[in-house]
């Protein structure tokens, strides 16, 4: 048995509470929001972000990061992208030397244009810095649906202890050394799947979703493979896997923020609608930049940046895009 410390009390973080909890860890969550934890410690359950999941017995709501992360064995950072670092640099102290640390926070630095791994490397060692990302919303995971994920590090030891420490009947991990791979295509998926709501929302058919799809994986992958990524891990359950499960469910924030925008409203008073994190729209501004940085065709995603920026309208974002000059699919 193992301890965990989690801090970010949001549906993710609370949905793979219930996995290790459920292999008889100790788990200890802590949340900026202290109303919510509150919340969570009367009901034994995540009333806010995960209604109808109950809290095992062997999962403790903390008050402090101190109080989750002190000596914890692992440390699992589940806060969004854009506070990965503030939360990181508070934790600091409280991480041993010995202690592994996960992130499943899916998103680029806005103002840094950096990867969580790249955050990471600022203050730790990256041999035991593992990223848990793939297929897997939170609602389905905390019901104990069958669902598979990658396991990511530089150092496959600490990738396949993270795998170990989750793996179950219902909870299936492989392992990979494509770090920055496993980070890009968690990420950049984002940006697909607020165009495929959008899509939706505007009263297109399957066949244009499935074009946004494909064309999208295309230029994840060539911005990807540019920084460094290995190009099978985006046919894999990081890149396609995600990509399908975010561009299709009504679980996914970021289709449903699309949807709204595509049926008419303004990409602020849709993401304000959601209610949670929509980390594609953040996402979106990044690799815009990164793509201009490193000069990476991303139609996509800058028909999709302009549209949420209010440079253009949806309607004109699809004209451009199905306007383009004539392309080789390969490329």
């Amino acid at each position: 048995m193992k301890t965990i410390g989690i801090t970010g009390a949001g549906s993710w973080g609370t949905a793979l509470a219930t996995v290790l909890a459920g292999k008889g860890h100790r788990v200890r969550i802590w949340d900026i929001d202290e109303r919510h934890l509150r919340s969570m410690e009367e009901h034994r359950e995540n009333v806010d972000y995960l209604p109808g999941v109950p809290l095992d017995d062997n999962i403790e709501i903390t008050y402090t990061t101190e109080a989750a992360l002190k000596d914890a064995d692992v440390i699992l950072f589940s806060a969004p992208a854009q506070h990965f670092r503030e939360a990181l640099t508070s934790a600091l102290e409280y991480i041993g030397n010995a202690a592994i640390v996960i992130n499943v926070a899916k998103g680029i630095e806005q103002k840094s244009l950096k990867r969580m791994s790249e955050i990471a490397a600022e203050h730790l060692d990256l041999d035991r810095y593992v990223v848990l990302s793939g297929p897997s919303h939170a609602e389905e995971v905390g019901r104990r649906l069958p669902t598979t994920v990658a396991a990511a590090s530089y150092d496959l030891k600490a990738a396949e202890a993270v795998q170990d420490l989750f793996m179950t009947d219902r909870f299936r991990v492989y392992t990979t050394e494509d770090v920055v791979g496993v980070e890009l295509g968690g990420a950049l998926k984002n940006i697909i799947a607020l165009g495929a709501g959008i899509s939706d929302g505007m009263g297109f058919g399957d066949n244009a979703k499935a074009a946004l799809m494909t064309r999208g994986l295309a230029e994840i992958t060539r911005l990807g493979i540019k920084l460094g990524a290995r190009p099978e891990t985006f046919a894999g359950l990081t890149g396609t896997g995600d990509l399908i499960v975010t561009c299709t469910s009504m679980h996914s924030r970021n289709r449903r923020c699309g949807i709204m925008i595509g049926e008419g409203m303004s990409p602020e008073e849709a993401t304000k609608k959601v209610g949670m994190v929509v980390e594609g729209m953040f996402t979106t501004e990044a690799a815009y930049e990164l793509a201009r940085r490193e000069n990476v065709e991303m139609p996509i995603t800058e028909a999709i940046y302009r549209a949420i920026k209010g440079e253009i309208t949806a309607a004109e974002a699809v004209g451009l895009l199905m306007g383009r000059t004539r392309k080789h699919e390969q490329g």
